[in-house]
């Protein structure tokens, strides 16, 4: 491991926002992250592509992975190392380039043991969307304060699984992807104490961009399971950068859960105070990505995000038959491709949904339990 520095690149440039190199960001909480999130798909049911990569300067590391589901089998590859220049968003084999800000980036990933590799660049198809801010409190204390952009894209270039080099082209290929940043909870468990009765985001989430073509839908809501929501949203962002970004006002949602599951078969979701008239949107699940296994994003108790792997770079991978991890998976956040129709639109997107501990609405009265 290199001598600790403050400076770097990024210290050339005139963005700094407080007197600290940008190596040391304003706030001591050792869960402040930012970070990358990219999904790649062919609206269709036969893949479904995830790559994400963040930086945690106060836990001293930067993380990467990339999963694919194709074929009933979720392939993972995921890195780590320690952090030192934040201007080099690279973790072993796998990198993010920006060619052209908020417009054009390239997203690499190298051959590897998990026998997923890829080369694809994302090509912004609506301007970015800067969603509301997330702010939790729980117990005096804050889990969430992050901010977030997204945008809808197309994907040009090769991903490879098990051997098979797949063309991803324009035409059929898009995805959304978001840059997140603030403070949520990464790295290594803390102590208990009041911690123990904390519920970090307690009851359901849903969190749907969808690309229709000239305009795209985001929907968003955090529900708590008293009804009360800290997060919602439902706008329209058209692909031309003129027209503004309509606010469709209130979304409510209505689920189809299947029994004996945590998982979603389907939902509509209404925006009643749209400004041309009520909105319904039709949605269902093409292919699920289940990211809360192997990716950091949930249960291992040895690889989360931001959690320290030593000194030196550590690159592993992971295969699971899709029907092996879907019990534990269906606790955590779950991503699928989804299709969505409404009057004689059809459009493809993230159809992503959690539901933690219980939730009364849809009949989850305890932590543990699942829809009748």
């Amino acid at each position: 491991m290199t001598a600790e520095r403050s400076v770097s690149g990024w210290d050339d440039y005139p963005v700094h926002q407080t007197s600290e190199f940008i190596r040391h960001v304003a706030t001591s909480d050792r869960n402040f992250y930012d970070r990358y999130y990219f999904n790649l798909h062919p609206s269709s049911d036969e893949y479904f592509a995830i790559f994400g990569l963040g930086q945690y300067p106060n836990l001293g590391t930067t993380d990467a992975f990339l999963a694919v589901t194709k074929d009933g089998t979720q392939r993972i590859m995921r890195t780590s190392k320690p952090l030192e220049d934040r201007m080099d968003i690279s973790v072993g084999p796998m990198r993010v380039e920006i060619i052209e800000p908020l417009e054009k980036l390239r997203v690499i990933v190298e051959s590897n043991d998990a026998d997923i590799a890829m080369d694809v660049t994302w090509t912004a198809s609506i301007p970015a969307f800067e969603e509301p801010r997330q702010y939790l409190r729980s117990r005096g204390t804050v889990v969430f304060d992050t901010q977030r952009f997204a945008q809808m894209g197309r994907w040009e270039g090769t991903l490879t699984v098990a051997g098979e080099d797949i063309a991803v082209t324009p035409d059929r290929c898009g995805g959304s992807r978001d840059r997140s940043w603030g403070v949520r909870p990464v790295g290594e468990k803390q102590p208990d104490g009041i911690r123990q009765s904390i519920s970090v985001m307690p009851g359901m989430w849903n969190y749907m961009p969808i690309d229709f073509g000239d305009h795209s839908i985001v929907y968003m809501c955090h529900q708590r399971p008293d009804g009360v929501r800290p997060l919602e949203e439902a706008v329209r962002v058209w692909a031309d950068p003129k027209r503004p970004v309509e606010w469709l006002g209130t979304p409510e949602w209505d689920h189809d859960m299947i029994s004996g599951t945590r998982l979603l078969s389907g939902s509509r979701i209404t925006m009643p105070d749209a400004p041309e008239g009520p909105i319904t949107i039709a949605a269902r699940p093409l292919v699920t990505n289940f990211i809360s296994i192997g990716t950091g994003y949930g249960f291992e108790e040895d690889w989360r995000h931001g959690m320290w792997q030593g000194d030196n770079e550590v690159v592993q991978a992971l295969t699971y038959p899709v029907d092996e991890i879907r019990g534990l998976a269906q606790y955590g956040v779950v991503d699928s491709v989804g299709e969505f129709t409404y009057g004689d639109q059809v459009g493809y997107g993230l159809y992503e949904h959690g539901f933690f501990g219980p939730f009364p609405a849809m009949n989850l009265h305890d932590r543990g339990d699942l829809h009748p």
